[in-house]
């Protein structure tokens, strides 16, 4: 990458870096490019002398689409070739009112390897830069029409590329350009502690998720080498999680991949009431999506009725999340899979 990359600058950036004489112009592009601009051409309000000096200069975007696929459901995932060759994905949800999200990655596979995440057996390239992670939310963007809210739910774990997200963050919510709202963002961790307590203290304050998954302490090490670490205890992530939702005031999100045989039954669901007893918590319930490589089932539905209703029986917030995109490895847990 031998020109300036563009997508990843506020317009202060943007007129530094260029040497503008006139700040405004930065102003200027970065609208433009927070606006869809796929090229210096399109930039109608900028000179012609400007708009060449650009093109020798700089690029608006460091990747690019490489496929497009679409779920007869809706979805759609975008496989995005980087730079230096790595693949992302990135997938457009609907909601059943028509709210669009986007799940994002903030890394090029992912270190954590759960062990039912067909993305964590891919292993860690690489963090992302702010501006590939911004890229995947425009390229979406040009593909399904403007968007509602941004999740970084994709490949990789976000608590390890916060400098990432917050740089990221700042550029989508920027007044001048797109001007997302904070309150439409969630992070979603698979339980570092550490990183809890720094989103918390050090922003931005957005909504987050924390994958539970299990309160079996030993099943939970198990399934998620994540809690092998003291710091990552039960314990300590419940004490992080309610630290988080004091500071911030802000709900968290409990989330679980439902496994058949594994985590579904009468404990099972007793430890999740017990974890989340006293915290104000949502319980989102993701009944496991199938990939072929990992030795895991569905669970029935026998199986996730009855874990909903015996923590809905205890007064708690759940929610079964519906299952979207699987016809294209989009569903949650089969980014990276071969389609």
């Amino acid at each position: 990458m031998n020109k300036i990359i563009l997508s990843g600058m506020n317009p202060e950036e943007i007129t530094c870096t260029l040497e503008l004489k006139q700040g405004f112009r930065g102003k200027q592009i970065f609208k433009w490019i927070a606006s869809g601009a796929e090229n210096f051409e399109q930039m109608s309000n900028l000179s012609l002398e400007l708009r060449q000096t650009l093109s020798e200069k700089a690029e608006i975007y460091s990747s690019k689409i490489c496929e497009v696929l679409k779920d007869p459901d809706g979805t759609i995932k975008l496989r995005i070739e980087l730079f230096d060759g790595n693949i992302v994905e990135t997938v457009l949800l609907t909601d059943k009112e028509g709210r669009k999200t986007a799940c994002v990655s903030c890394q090029a596979g992912c270190a954590m390897k759960c062990a039912f995440c067909m993305t964590g057996t891919l292993g860690l390239s690489r963090n992302l830069e702010a501006n590939e992670i911004i890229e995947q939310f425009l390229f979406l963007e040009k593909t399904a029409g403007k968007l509602d809210n941004i999740v970084f739910m994709g490949m990789g774990e976000p608590m390890q590329n916060l400098s990432g997200i917050r740089k990221s963050v700042e550029i989508l919510c920027h007044k001048d350009g797109r001007a997302l709202s904070s309150k439409r963002i969630t992070l979603s961790t698979c339980g570092i502690v550490k990183g809890i307590y720094d989103l918390a203290d050090n922003g931005p304050a957005l909504r987050l998720a924390v994958s539970l998954t299990t309160a079996n302490e030993d099943l939970r090490k198990e399934l998620m080498p994540v809690a092998k670490s003291s710091e990552n205890s039960l314990e300590k992530l419940k004490e992080a999680i309610r630290y988080y939702a004091q500071k911030t005031g802000k709900r968290v999100t409990l989330e679980a991949a439902l496994l058949s045989g594994k985590n579904t039954d009468e404990k099972s669901a007793d430890n999740m009431i017990d974890f989340a007893k006293g915290m104000d918590v949502n319980i989102n319930l993701i009944p496991w999506n199938p990939v072929k490589t990992l030795p895991f089932s569905e669970p029935t539905k026998q199986e996730i009725n009855y874990f909903v209703n015996r923590l809905e029986r205890a007064d708690l917030n759940v929610t079964l999340r519906t299952r979207r995109g699987r016809k294209i490895g989009g569903a949650c847990g089969q980014l990276g899979k071969t389609v």
